[in-house]
């Protein structure tokens, strides 16, 4: 019986030695900075679609889904969303420059608005938590465009990809199987 309680007290007494050891090192370890590998935040938005107003009319529509990346904890203590704060500033930012004309692609920095997005969101914050806009839809539909696929759904028609960047190919069903007319036996 003597043994069982010295053996208790020896388990007992190592255990918080170990615990407190484990809670001294826990305080010496240095906070690592936030890399692209550890510590930083993916954040995706939700799509965002914003009406372009040219002489008192709805032009179109910017289209868009943005990515920024952000410290996790500093992320989680603000008090407004980082991803409202996001939305503001593409409002902002597309309301204060009306020069920009989408219909022509070659003329919009994409890298300049990604950089005035991510200034713009950590001067609002007060620091540099935003580390990084990305683009991950972008794509703007006129006005006609709109009305166009609408009328071919109704119609009961493909509508077109909004996605500009890849074109969907119709391939008739007889080119489809090597264009030998025949089906694959099923297995």
């Amino acid at each position: 019986m003597i043994k069982f309680i010295v053996a208790a007290i020896w388990i007992c007494g190592g255990s918080m030695i170990y615990a407190f050891s484990g809670a001294e090192k826990a305080g010496e370890v240095e906070a690592a900075p936030a890399t692209l590998f550890g510590g930083i935040d993916y954040v995706k938005t939700d799509i965002l679609s914003v009406p372009i107003v040219r002489d008192a009319a709805v032009q179109g529509y910017f289209i868009a889904r943005f990515v920024y990346t952000a410290e996790q904890k500093r992320l989680a203590q603000l008090t407004v969303p980082a991803e409202s704060m996001l939305i503001d500033e593409v409002f902002t930012y597309l309301y204060s420059n009306p020069m920009i004309d989408f219909t022509d692609a070659s003329n919009i920095d994409i890298d300049g608005f990604r950089t005035g997005l991510r200034d713009a969101m950590n001067k609002r914050i007060g620091e540099d938590l935003v580390k990084d806009v990305m683009i991950e839809q972008i794509d703007y539909l006129s006005k006609q465009e709109i009305r166009d696929n609408a009328m071919r759904r109704r119609a009961g028609q493909k509508v077109p990809s909004l996605d500009r960047g890849h074109q969907k190919l119709d391939i008739p069903e007889e080119k489809k199987d090597g264009g030998h007319g025949e089906k694959p036996a099923a297995h």
